[in-house]
């Protein structure tokens, strides 16, 4: 068989994909495998058993991060690398990052099954907390990978109950002792479901994001005062809640107030004492801020601080403000995000140049080597949430151009 005529098992893609919405299934069709949870423990032994299937060196970094290696002919060239994420949202869907670790898992398979060998060596990916969901921030541990984010930072992270993502790590068995720190890396591809409506608006089966928005992540602790509802007055409360829920609407207000192309939402929102009958005195919820334009969405997030500050002093709250995290908007190298157009254009899948909305490891990948992502559609454009769906066959479209690309990029001297 002809390289340019070799096409993926379908079938075997949706099987591996089947088997593993198994684990952290939901009641709701969806699944829950939050970072270094149990589910997430029970899915990466499962990715590594068929890593090992194929002879593939397997290296566990100290963020978790699960690589697996397949030698070429030049091996001492910079590899093509792809992959993504096994771990979910809560009540998440059952495509969202795994699909673009057992997309590049089937090409592997592919290769193996046609003994197909590459000039340059070939590496998959699940890198470790990309959702950000159990420990802020997200794509953690690709930007540890990256050098845009500190170890040992990284580590400390907590989540809501206190524990702390190294010693979580640690308690899975995914500790590893290789140093999380890139190597040259020659190509990087991630598939994904466009987590969107434009590709099946568009009728498209590819898309070709140019590049991924800016995402910045804020989070707000507001103090007020509890107390019995019932013999306090309306007039001198310091209501944490109430402050919150103004700050709230200013956050969904700030697109229209600004201008320009840009998305602002709050997802988390904590109450305390959260009782029915108590005044509450401490809230904590979360802002994200996203744009392609970097300045747009600094300038917005300045007035939305000043903005927080007056309803704060307003209410008797005091307010404290961390900036958890920000990441630049991405630019993809034009040349990869072209081959994506030209191998779904080969192959016969109608494809779109389009942006990415939301976050993805490829942000940091782009920090250190050519990258670019291939999107498949999700119906109705529905993403983490247990009714997020893709059809089988744009699964298996996906990978067969991320196939392609990979043997294109590893044929590069």
């Amino acid at each position: 068989m002809k390289l340019e005529d070799l096409r993926v098992d379908g079938t075997r893609l949706r099987q591996s994909l089947e088997q593993m919405a198994k684990i952290g299934a939901t009641a709701g069709g969806g699944v829950q495998r939050l970072a270094l949870s149990d589910e997430d423990r029970e899915a990466r032994d499962l990715f590594v058993s068929w890593l090992k299937e194929l002879d593939l060196t397997v290296t566990v970094d100290q963020m978790g991060n699960i690589f697996g290696r397949r030698p070429g002919t030049r091996d001492e060239l910079a590899p093509i690398t792809s992959g993504s994420h096994v771990d979910s949202q809560p009540k998440g869907g059952r495509f969202d990052g795994i699909l673009g670790v057992l997309s590049m898992l089937e090409v592997m398979r592919t290769l193996h099954d046609h003994k197909v060998q590459t000039e340059r060596p070939i590496v998959i990916v699940d890198w470790t907390n990309e959702e950000g969901s159990r420990f802020a921030p997200a794509m953690v541990s690709s930007g540890v990978w990256a050098g845009a984010l500190e170890l040992d930072w990284a580590y400390g992270r907590t989540d809501i109950n206190g524990k702390r993502q190294g010693d979580e790590l640690e308690r899975i068995g995914y500790q590893g002792d290789v140093p999380c720190k890139h190597s040259p890396v020659h190509a990087y591809y991630e598939v994904h479901i466009e987590q969107g409506p434009v590709l099946e608006r568009e009728h498209k089966t590819i898309g070709a994001p140019k590049g991924i928005l800016c995402l910045h992540w804020y989070d707000i602790y507001l103090e007020g005062e509890a107390n019995q509802v019932g013999p306090t007055p309306m007039e001198g409360r310091h209501d944490a809640l109430c402050a919150a829920a103004e700050m709230v609407l200013a956050v969904n207000e700030l697109p229209a107030k600004m201008g320009g192309n840009m998305v602002a939402t709050v997802g988390e929102i904590q109450n305390e004492p959260n009782s029915r009958n108590i005044i509450p005195d401490k809230v904590h919820f979360t802002v994200d801020i996203r744009s392609w334009d970097d300045d747009l969405a600094l300038r917005s997030w300045d007035d939305l601080k000043q903005g927080f500050e007056t309803i704060a002093k307003r209410r008797g709250c005091p307010i404290r403000i961390e900036e958890t995290w920000r990441v630049q908007h991405s630019p993809f190298d034009e040349r990869l995000v072209q081959r994506v157009m030209d191998n779904a254009e080969a192959i016969g899948y109608p494809a779109l140049r389009m942006v990415s909305g939301a976050g993805h490891d490829a942000s940091y990948a782009n920090q250190v080597c050519p990258t670019c992502m291939i999107f498949v559609p999700s119906v109705g454009g529905r993403s983490h949430v247990e009714v997020e769906e893709t059809s089988w066959e744009d699964c298996e479209a996906g990978a067969n151009v991320l196939l392609h690309c990979v043997l294109q990029s590893a044929a590069e001297s």
